[in-house]
Formats: structure tokens, C-alpha cells, sequence
């Protein structure tokens, strides 16, 4: 590759441009290289960060020696292409694999981290990769367990996209299968066996008349779910089956703990044979905090809990309360037309500059800097 070949981005460009430049680097997961490379390039020659490579997962951050410390995270990776590459300016919308997950987020966290040499708060920046593939090859997860201290903070946005407002923690997820076991016969003579898909009914029956707890926390509502997600049975079309598979998917609240959302399970199926296959933590939301409430003050956005999971929970672990803050509609997300809105860019960085320049609430007591 020549010198000219060499993937670059301009942190002095805009930050819709610096989108454009970053969604044009290809980086689907597993393949980051090129754009860990070019990030770092762009970040050493900022004077006023500290710049470490772990893999590639980059963290950047300010030593002021600031009351609060705040990171600001977000993955470099994408979904396989789909044919919508290379960038493409609509009007007010930005096209590309990427845009909305999430390099319009991690634009976002390069400018900030290039024209804010002072900010009241001092700063962690984080860009990661492997968000989109198994959790073992997750960046945040491997920096978390390597260098914890290089997350250290009192608060953290994650740039996943929310349509530009504010999500605050995340629910947690469990997966798990429920069996049923019978005895399998020919199915002329059906009465020689037990059917297990028949004994499945009352796994179903429990579910059709679940009633979904909706815990308020920090004056958020959040909604739990229970619901099958597949179901799998049978031998051969002429045998009584044996076994039958439901699996469930149970969607908890963040003050929920894993434990407590698999004993939850477990009695909400008692008698039957209960299987964890997967399991994620949520993260609280922790608007009581003061940087966090500083925070939706700033943004002067309305705040929603976060159904899904997303690496808020990872900081939720650590102790560290998080939100979900970043420009575009999940729901475009991994879709061949995926795309951003220029103006919810716009609107996140103009969002975080108000934040990170504006009094803190110790200044605002005293009026002085500390």
C-alpha cells in the first residue's frame, strides 16, 4: 500500500465529513485494523491526550485533574457489507454501512476529543472493536478485564444510536430452554408413549398468562418480557416424539441481578427442566448522580429507559453509570439502507459541547473554577 493509500481521517473536517471519512475505511468486524490505524494517527497528534493501543481498542484521555472524569465510548466495527458502501449525502441524510452503527457516534467522540482542550470534566475517549460479533471478542469487555483502571470514571455515554436522546441503563437478557421429556411409540399405536410436544401446552399456557413487572427506577419505567422464542420437537413424522425444547427469552430490569432473574425463571417453570444458555447483567441508569443529571439537563432531551442490552451494562458492572446518548434510529441498524440524519449529528456534538464546557455544579454553587 502507498503512502497515499494509507486510510486517513481529518479531525479538523466537520463532523458530518468525518463521518463520511470514517464510514468509507471498511472495518467489518474482525477487520479493524486499517481503522484503529487511522484513528490513532489522527489522536497521537493531539497534545493534550494520553493515547493507549490495547489491540485495537483505542482509549485517549485528559489529565487535568477535573472533580469528575466521564468517558465517552463507542465501537469502530460494523456488520458485514450489504452492498452500501461507500458513503452516499442524501439531502439531510447521511447512507452507509455504518452511519447509524456507529460511526456518526464515534465522530462524535473524535470531535470532541480534537477542539476540547479544556473541558470542565476531564475525559476518557474509547473506541473498540468486535462490538458486533460474539461477546469473547468484545474490545470494552477484554480492555475491562486487562486494564480496568483505564475506564475508571464516574459516568459514561455509550454513542449507540437513540435517535440523538437519551437511554438511560439497559434491561438485562436471559436466555433459556425448558423440556419437556416423554417416551417415544409409533404413532398408529400413540397410547404406547408419552408425547412431549403435548406436554409442552403447559409451558405455553404459563407464558400466555405471564403479566410483565414494570419497575420505576430512577423515575423510569421499565418492562420486563417472557416470551418464547422458539420451539423445537419431533423425531420423524410418524413417531411419538420424545422430547420437546421451548426457549425463552426473559428481557429483566436493571434492578435485577442475573441471579435473581434466573431464580425468577426457575420458579416461573417449576417442575419442568429449566437449561441457562445465555445471560447478560442490565446496568442501572444512575441518573441520581451528578454528572448524569448535568448531563439531561444539558442535552434538554426527555429520557427513556433502554429495552435492549447494549455495553452500558459492561460500565453498569464496573460500578460506573452509563446511558446510551448517539445520533440515528436504531431501527436502521444493520440494514442494507441503514442511514443517519445529519441533523441528529449536529445535535449530539452541539449536545455533549454545551455539557462539557458549561459550569459544572460545583462552579455553579461557588461561581469559581476549581
Amino acid at each position: 500500500m502507498t503512502e497515499s493509500q494509507i486510510a486517513s481521517v481529518d479531525l479538523a473536517a466537520d463532523v458530518v465529513t468525518l463521518t463520511e471519512q470514517l464510514v468509507n475505511i471498511f472495518s467489518v468486524s474482525h477487520q479493524e485494523q486499517e481503522i484503529t490505524d487511522a484513528v490513532e494517527r489522527a489522536l497521537r497528534t493531539l497534545d493534550h491526550l494520553e493515547v493507549t493501543r490495547r489491540g485495537h481498542t483505542l482509549v485517549a484521555r485528559t489529565h487535568l485533574g477535573r472533580d469528575e472524569r466521564v468517558v465517552l465510548a463507542g465501537h469502530l466495527d460494523t456488520v458485514p457489507l450489504n452492498d452500501n458502501l461507500p458513503a452516499r449525502r442524501d439531502g439531510d441524510l447521511l447512507h452507509g454501512l455504518g452511519t447509524c452503527d456507529m460511526k456518526s457516534g464515534d465522530a462524535v467522540i473524535l470531535k470532541i476529543a480534537a477542539t476540547l482542550t479544556e473541558p470542565n470534566r476531564d475525559l476518557t475517549f474509547i473506541l473498540y472493536d468486535a462490538e458486533e460479533v460474539a461477546s469473547e471478542f468484545n474490545g470494552l469487555r477484554l480492555l475491562a478485564e486487562s486494564d480496568p483502571d483505564l475506564l475508571a470514571a464516574d459516568f459514561a455515554i455509550l454513542m449507540e444510536p437513540s435517535n440523538a436522546g437519551v437511554e438511560a441503563g439497559c434491561q438485562g437478557t436471559l436466555r433459556v430452554e425448558v423440556r419437556t421429556f416423554g417416551e417415544r411409540a409409533h404413532s398408529a399405536r400413540s397410547w404406547r408413549g408419552v408425547n412431549a410436544i403435548h406436554g409442552a401446552g403447559e409451558i405455553l399456557n404459563r407464558l400466555a398468562a405471564y403479566e410483565a413487572r414494570r419497575p420505576v427506577i430512577d423515575g423510569l419505567e421499565y418492562h420486563e418480557g417472557l416470551n418464547a422464542v422458539g420451539i423445537n420437537g419431533g423425531v420423524s413424522g410418524n413417531v411419538v416424539p420424545d422430547e420437546c425444547v421451548v426457549e425463552v427469552n426473559f428481557r429483566f430490569a436493571p434492578d435485577r441481578s442475573e441471579q435473581e432473574a434466573e431464580a425468577y425463571v426457575r420458579e416461573f417453570f417449576a417442575g419442568f427442566d429449566v437449561r441457562v444458555t445465555d445471560s447478560a447483567p442490565g446496568a442501572l441508569p444512575g441518573l441520581d448522580r451528578p454528572a448524569a443529571k448535568a448531563f439531561v439537563e444539558a442535552v434538554g432531551r426527555e429520557v427513556h429507559p433502554k429495552f435492549g442490552w447494549t455495553d452500558v451494562a459492561r460500565f453498569s458492572a464496573l460500578g460506573i453509570p452509563a446511558v446510551n446518548y448517539g445520533p440515528g434510529d436504531p431501527l436502521f441498524a444493520h440494514k442494507k439502507d441503514e442511514h443517519v440524519p445529519v441533523a441528529d449529528i449536529i445535535a449530539c456534538e452541539d449536545g455533549l459541547r454545551t455539557w462539557l464546557t458549561g459550569p459544572t455544579p460545583a462552579t455553579q454553587q461557588t461561581g469559581e473554577s476549581r
